[in-house]
């Protein structure tokens, strides 16, 4: 399988059957101002130039690529090959081949996870909204436990019970801490749940206004749930969709400015 050279293949040990990939801006045909890889079918652009794309990925990835609805909630389907597109959720796993677990993104977080031992994989569209979620339930907690389910009834682990501890995570690129400025209610609703994530702010000189580290409090959630080996995303500016703009979409950088952006996609699956 050959790849755009600006694409990222995730750096991280997960089995030789299980791949990944992030998309970029390269390797499309969508014109300005979704020039040129741009996946999403609702954000006008030329709706047959994103069929092009979408069609571009899967022969890229040898998968069929589902793409979500994603709402900002914590629901995860789970796909199969009668999988359909346009599925209510904002996460979804995969316990067999062909078929690509597929996240849309243009500022929020991708977050990728793969059961090694039973070969479960799952990708999740991780938003300020759907990180928080409620208590102590949000979107990584609803796709931790749908993956450690599926790979307990696959038999991961030892006596089929799959360990938090041997899971992998990889973070994709987002709005990076310099960039994504928010308010009080924000942080509160991590604050209020984590103290330990008042870490995660940096105050403003404007009353009530911070700047947020995503990929720190995914990290800090993660953490909690016992997850250790996360890679990828380490909050450093390569990896900031708003600044490196010639490489990543990014809604909040581009949608006043420009009408609307194009976007990327994280993908996991086995072969």
């Amino acid at each position: 399988m050959a790849f755009p050279s600006d694409w990222l293949v995730p750096d991280w040990p997960v089995p030789a059957n299980v791949r990944a990939v992030f998309t970029t801006r390269a390797g499309g045909v969508s014109v300005a101002p979704f020039d040129s890889f741009n996946l999403g079918d609702h954000v006008r652009d030329d709706p047959a130039a994103v069929v092009v794309n979408r069609q571009r990925l899967r022969d890229a990835t040898g998968a069929r690529p589902v793409f979500l609805r994603q709402v900002h909630g914590v629901e995860v389907a789970r796909l199969d090959a009668a999988s359909a597109d346009d599925t209510v959720a904002d996460a979804c796993l995969s316990t067999g081949r062909g078929v690509a677990c597929t996240v849309m993104v243009a500022d929020c977080l991708p977050v990728l996870c793969c059961h090694p031992e039973s070969g479960v994989v799952a990708a999740a569209h991780a938003g300020w909204r759907g990180l928080a979620g409620e208590g102590w339930r949000g979107v990584l907690e609803s796709t931790l436990d749908a993956l450690l389910d599926a790979a307990a009834s696959a038999g991961g682990g030892a006596g089929g019970n799959a360990a938090t501890g041997e899971v992998l995570v990889w973070l994709g690129p987002c709005i990076g801490p310099k960039a994504f400025e928010v308010g009080a209610e924000v942080r509160d609703a991590f604050v209020s749940i984590q103290p330990a994530a008042a870490a995660c702010f940096q105050a403003l000189p404007e009353a009530g206004k911070f700047l947020a580290n995503l990929p720190a409090l995914a990290r800090l959630r993660l953490q909690a749930m016992g997850i250790a080996q996360v890679f990828g995303n380490d909050g450093g500016e390569a990896w900031c969709t708003v600044t490196q703009t010639s490489r990543f979409f990014s809604h909040r950088r581009d949608a006043a400015r420009l009408g609307s952006t194009g976007r990327m996609a994280a993908c996991i699956w086995t072969v």
